[in-house]
């Protein structure tokens, strides 16, 4: 066994809370989210194959963060390198025709902050129990991943009033666009085929739906769409959460690219995710 931990390792919320099943709806959360600053989603919508490989994106993005929570330190240093390279690669135009670098820092920033206050309020929606002070860890946590693509630490929110008072600053320059609604559609009905296109009809109402109303209300209000209502919505999300919770944890754990798993055989079972090891 190693003892390499990674730039997180058990003793952390994070190690905790992104092992729970509810990030899968979270991460979809974050999407819809993200997509309200207009250059954010242009650049999503210019640059991204994600209707030629519907789930590429949400996979790699998947795997970044299971990579950056539970891997080693060499391969959390791996994966942001090519998370780098990728950004500094991409340029994007905005509506007047400037074109502008994709891993600007405001747009890293946005992204960044968007993910991670997903994360942490569908978790806690969901029935994942955090107190105020734990959450405030999470996002002082997370400035170590913000770091990993390119953003200085010290510049990133690192607790809950810090991303609630970011949130206030940067709501006047969010806004519906078409690329927005090309997000917001691509995330109900994803374009895939063959056997994964006969479960579209589950997928749009368990999933599609719920995750896009389990945004904040002033989100809900930019988007425009009727969301569910947050009773129906913290019900079905906490229904899904203790669903997916019956199934056992070694094949839970093993979906995508089993980071957990991997994370748990490197560093012996004292290192299984749980609530007991929350710091």
């Amino acid at each position: 066994m190693s003892s390499d931990v990674g730039i997180l390792g058990p003793g952390t919320v994070t190690w905790q809370l992104h092992a729970d099943p509810a990030m899968w709806v979270a991460g979809i959360t974050s999407l819809y989210l993200q997509s309200l600053h207009p250059l954010a989603v242009a650049a999503i919508v210019q640059n991204s194959s994600f209707r030629r490989d519907p789930l590429g994106r949400l996979r790699r993005t998947a795997s970044f963060v299971g990579t950056v929570s539970y891997g080693t330190t060499e391969e959390v240093r791996a994966a942001a390198a090519r998370v780098r390279s990728v950004h500094r690669s991409l340029r994007a135009q905005d509506g007047s025709g400037r074109r502008y670098r994709v891993d600007d820092p405001e747009l890293l920033l946005w992204v960044h902050c968007a993910e991670v206050h997903a994360f942490v309020t569908v978790l806690r929606r969901a029935g994942y129990r955090l107190t105020d002070a734990q959450v405030d860890r999470y996002y002082d946590e997370q400035r170590r991943t913000a770091a990993l693509v390119g953003l200085h630490a010290d510049e990133v929110p690192g607790s809950a009033a810090a991303v609630a008072e970011y949130f206030a600053a940067t709501i006047p320059a969010l806004r519906r666009t078409d690329d927005s609604e090309v997000v917001y559609r691509f995330l109900h009905r994803p374009p895939v085929t063959g056997l994964l296109k006969l479960g579209l009809d589950v997928y749009e109402p368990l999933l599609g739906h719920l995750a896009y109303s389990l945004l904040p209300p002033w989100a809900i209000a930019l988007h425009g769409h009727r969301p569910y209502p947050a009773s129906t919505a913290t019900a079905l999300l906490r229904g899904l959460r203790a669903a997916a919770r019956l199934v056992p944890t070694r094949i839970r754990w093993n979906v995508t690219e089993g980071h957990v798993m991997r994370a748990i055989r490197r560093l012996g079972s004292s290192a299984t995710p749980r609530r007991s090891l929350l710091p």
